[in-house]
């Protein structure tokens, strides 16, 4: 075997045992709903959703474990307006916040003139994307952390073409 073959057969392996390791999330929450499609490594199975910070209203967004009785991991994605709401706080919009925050994504009071209000839904690549830059996709961060009996992860930009999809591939329920 040359060593161009043994690259290729190295990369095949690979990426046969990445796929093998991949397991869809057996989300247990309510639609509306929005979740990643793997568990990736949820502990008990539940998936991700999109989560407000601590208990109940936050301005903050993280993915925390998706709950099975709902709640504040409830969202909805409405594409007629391009707008991602909590189902528990129905005035208030997913937005992007500024660069210098500590966090990537909060809740506002719905703007539909507001730029960073406004997202889309590629159902074909379960992209959820910035309608203002496509190249930009929601995604989890890389690395999870205990959350009391759940566990929780960053919600963060990725770039749509990034080579780990498990991280920004989700499923919109209605």
């Amino acid at each position: 075997m040359n060593v161009f073959e043994y690259v290729i057969a190295a990369a095949v392996i690979v990426t046969v045992s990445h796929a093998a390791s991949a397991e869809e999330a057996v989300v247990q929450t309510p639609a509306p709903v929005i979740h990643l499609q793997d568990n990736l490594d949820e502990a008990d199975g539940l998936g991700w959703c999109l989560d407000t910070q601590g208990r109940g209203y936050a301005e903050t967004l993280h993915a925390h474990s998706c709950k099975p009785r709902g709640g504040d991991v409830q969202f909805s994605f409405d594409s007629a307006k391009a707008e991602i709401r909590p189902v528990a706080f129905p005035d208030k919009c997913v937005v992007a916040l500024p660069q210098d925050a500590h966090t990537e994504f909060g809740l506002a009071d719905c703007d539909g003139n507001d730029p960073a209000q406004r997202f889309s839904y590629r159902a074909e690549t379960l992209s959820l994307y910035d309608q203002g830059n496509p190249a930009r996709c929601i995604a989890v961060g890389a690395a999870s952390r205990s959350a009391g009996p759940y566990m929780s992860r960053d919600l963060v930009w990725a770039d749509c073409r990034s080579p780990e999809p498990d991280l920004r591939r989700w499923i919109v329920r209605d």
